[in-house]
């Protein structure tokens, strides 16, 4: 009889699947987040505070679940990816004539935004970032993802993910909107990079752990540059598809996936232990 406890496992297994929801959860995150934010007029300020607040919600779910839901997962992959859009344009952008369009003279509800700059930004996000794996690396608890079991290890999770969300989308639009790529530019480039960490792992001197958190972190500018690729006007180089129509697409597409993963795991799922033979059955009510 073994003495160790078995411990349902909470995060899904990395596979191909996995890395085309993360890319369909964060590119409905850029959608979702600008169609509240600046389609439905609300602010960077008052949406971030909303998409918050829906962040933790989903993350109460998750953890108090005990074992790996596809749906419980991909939701909180899809609020981290909302709540990092508009923390991170909050973070970036103000009331400046370059961030507003159609001659509009402000960002919605409250505050207009920090100003920070994307560069900026994202240095005050890639410290945050490193601080949380530090603190993470001298916890003694592991890194990689399905070997990730308790409480602390699935808090500490989820707060690199926030904040590599956030980070994410600082990089897409810096690609998209400063870099001189463009949406198409920006998106081929950091394809082009995902690319290259497919092949490192390859190279056995190269942790397949880093390369994860380098490829999580890359995703979101893809991401963001597919995203504003499939919304903006045709003349900044755009598709013009709109942020409503673009999000109810990827909407449907992400719960489809979500779907299908759920029936995998239903599929692979151990199947009940049989009563062993010779074992006495329960005693009927009624019966001495």
């Amino acid at each position: 009889m073994t003495t160790t406890k078995s411990v349902m496992k909470k995060l899904p297994e990395v596979t191909l699947a996995f890395w085309i929801m993360k890319i369909a959860a964060t590119t409905l995150g850029e959608t979702a987040g600008d169609l509240f934010a600046q389609t439905l007029k609300l602010g960077y300020f008052l949406t971030t505070i909303a998409l918050f607040l829906v962040f933790v919600v989903t993350l109460v779910v998750q953890l108090r679940s005990a074992r790996y839901n596809p749906f419980f997962y991909w939701t909180v992959i899809l609020s981290t990816s909302m709540a990092g859009t508009t923390m991170s344009d909050f973070m970036n952008r103000d009331a400046s004539a370059k961030y507003l369009s159609n001659g509009a003279t402000k960002l919605g509800w409250g505050p207009q935004g920090l100003g920070l700059g994307y560069p900026e930004g994202a240095a005050i996000l890639i410290s945050i970032l490193l601080l949380i794996f530090l603190g993470w690396k001298l916890s003694g608890m592991t890194f990689q993802i399905t070997e990730i079991v308790t409480f602390r290890g699935e808090a500490l999770f989820w707060s690199a993910i926030l904040v590599s969300n956030t980070l994410g989308t600082s990089m897409g639009d810096f690609l998209s909107d400063s870099s001189g790529l463009g949406y198409l530019g920006g998106a081929s480039l950091v394809t082009g990079l995902l690319l290259v960490l497919v092949a490192l792992m390859k190279v056995p001197a190269v942790p397949n752990v880093l390369l994860f958190w380098i490829a999580f972190v890359l995703t979101r500018p893809l991401g963001a540059t597919a995203g504003d690729l499939l919304t903006k006007p045709v003349a900044k180089g755009g598709l013009n598809l709109g942020t409503a129509g673009s999000s109810a697409v990827l909407l449907a597409v992400l719960f489809g996936l979500m779907a299908y993963a759920h029936l995998r795991e239903r599929r692979a799922a151990p199947a009940p232990a049989a009563p062993a033979a010779g074992a006495a059955e329960p005693q009927r009510a009624g019966h001495r």
